[in-house]
Protein backbone atom coordinates (compact mmCIF):
# COMPACT_ATOMS: atom_id res chain seq x y z
CA UNK A 1 0.00 0.00 0.00
CA UNK A 2 1.34 3.52 -0.81
CA UNK A 3 1.92 6.00 1.84
CA UNK A 4 1.35 9.71 2.08
CA UNK A 5 4.86 9.75 2.07
CA UNK A 6 5.24 7.84 -0.91
CA UNK A 7 2.63 10.58 -3.02
CA UNK A 8 5.17 13.54 -1.74
CA UNK A 9 8.20 11.80 -3.45
CA UNK A 10 6.37 13.20 -6.70
CA UNK A 11 6.87 16.81 -8.10
CA UNK A 12 3.07 16.92 -9.53
CA UNK A 13 3.06 20.63 -11.26
CA UNK A 14 0.76 22.83 -13.41
CA UNK A 15 2.80 23.81 -16.76
CA UNK A 16 1.11 25.84 -20.55
CA UNK A 17 1.87 23.63 -23.54
CA UNK A 18 3.81 26.02 -25.49
CA UNK A 19 4.25 24.40 -28.66
CA UNK A 20 3.28 21.12 -30.20
CA UNK A 21 4.56 19.47 -33.17
CA UNK A 22 3.97 15.82 -34.68
CA UNK A 23 5.79 12.84 -33.84
CA UNK A 24 5.35 10.46 -37.04
CA UNK A 25 7.85 8.19 -35.69
CA UNK A 26 5.50 7.10 -32.51
CA UNK A 27 4.90 3.45 -32.57
CA UNK A 28 1.00 4.86 -31.60
CA UNK A 29 0.10 8.53 -32.87
CA UNK A 30 0.94 11.25 -30.24
CA UNK A 31 2.36 14.50 -30.08
CA UNK A 32 5.97 16.03 -28.81
CA UNK A 33 4.68 19.02 -26.57
CA UNK A 34 7.17 21.77 -25.26
CA UNK A 35 5.58 22.78 -21.86
CA UNK A 36 6.60 25.61 -19.70
CA UNK A 37 6.46 24.58 -15.78
CA UNK A 38 7.06 28.38 -14.61
CA UNK A 39 10.82 30.04 -13.63
CA UNK A 40 11.30 27.64 -10.88
CA UNK A 41 11.41 24.29 -13.70
CA UNK A 42 11.95 25.89 -16.82
CA UNK A 43 10.30 24.54 -20.20
CA UNK A 44 10.39 20.45 -20.43
CA UNK A 45 9.57 18.24 -23.62
CA UNK A 46 6.69 15.30 -23.31
CA UNK A 47 5.65 13.03 -25.73
CA UNK A 48 1.96 12.71 -25.14
CA UNK A 49 -0.56 9.86 -27.01
CA UNK A 50 -3.67 12.55 -27.62
CA UNK A 51 -4.33 13.13 -31.09
CA UNK A 52 -7.83 11.28 -30.49
CA UNK A 53 -8.90 13.71 -28.18
CA UNK A 54 -7.37 17.12 -29.08
CA UNK A 55 -6.19 18.83 -32.23
CA UNK A 56 -2.54 20.94 -31.99
CA UNK A 57 -4.48 23.87 -31.84
CA UNK A 58 -6.68 23.34 -28.96
CA UNK A 59 -3.59 22.09 -26.61
CA UNK A 60 -1.50 25.65 -27.54
CA UNK A 61 -1.49 27.42 -24.79
CA UNK A 62 -3.63 24.59 -22.62
CA UNK A 63 -3.25 24.11 -19.17
CA UNK A 64 -2.37 20.41 -17.62
CA UNK A 65 -0.48 18.68 -14.72
CA UNK A 66 2.64 16.78 -15.66
CA UNK A 67 5.11 15.14 -13.37
CA UNK A 68 8.48 16.87 -13.36
CA UNK A 69 10.71 14.91 -11.39
CA UNK A 70 11.08 11.26 -12.77
CA UNK A 71 14.00 10.86 -15.30
CA UNK A 72 13.84 11.69 -19.03
CA UNK A 73 12.36 8.39 -20.85
CA UNK A 74 13.32 7.68 -24.65
CA UNK A 75 10.60 7.20 -26.83
CA UNK A 76 12.16 6.31 -30.05
CA UNK A 77 14.68 9.71 -31.31
CA UNK A 78 12.54 11.65 -28.57
CA UNK A 79 13.39 12.22 -24.85
CA UNK A 80 10.65 12.73 -22.97
CA UNK A 81 11.34 14.81 -19.85
CA UNK A 82 8.01 14.31 -17.93
CA UNK A 83 4.76 12.58 -18.06
CA UNK A 84 1.83 14.73 -18.80
CA UNK A 85 -0.94 12.87 -16.99
CA UNK A 86 -4.11 11.87 -18.41
CA UNK A 87 -7.08 8.99 -17.83
CA UNK A 88 -8.44 6.75 -20.39
CA UNK A 89 -11.72 7.11 -21.80
CA UNK A 90 -14.08 4.43 -22.66
CA UNK A 91 -11.61 3.27 -26.07
CA UNK A 92 -8.68 3.32 -23.58
CA UNK A 93 -7.48 6.73 -25.16
CA UNK A 94 -5.87 9.49 -23.04
CA UNK A 95 -8.04 12.36 -21.91
CA UNK A 96 -5.94 15.16 -19.87
CA UNK A 97 -6.45 16.34 -16.14
CA UNK A 98 -6.45 19.87 -16.16
CA UNK A 99 -7.05 22.12 -13.88
CA UNK A 100 -10.87 23.41 -14.18
CA UNK A 101 -9.54 27.46 -13.59
CA UNK A 102 -6.99 29.55 -15.38
CA UNK A 103 -6.88 31.22 -12.27
CA UNK A 104 -4.34 28.09 -11.83
CA UNK A 105 -0.27 29.48 -11.09
CA UNK A 106 1.99 27.98 -13.60
CA UNK A 107 4.52 25.99 -11.96
CA UNK A 108 2.22 25.52 -9.15
CA UNK A 109 2.39 22.39 -7.34
CA UNK A 110 -0.09 19.66 -6.46
CA UNK A 111 -0.89 19.73 -2.92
Amino acid sequence: MATYEDFVKLDIRVGQIVAVEDFPEARKPAYKLTIDFGREIGQKRSSAQLVKHYSKEQLQGKLVLGVVNFPPRQIGPFVSEVLTLGVPDADGECVLITPDKQQAVVGGKLF
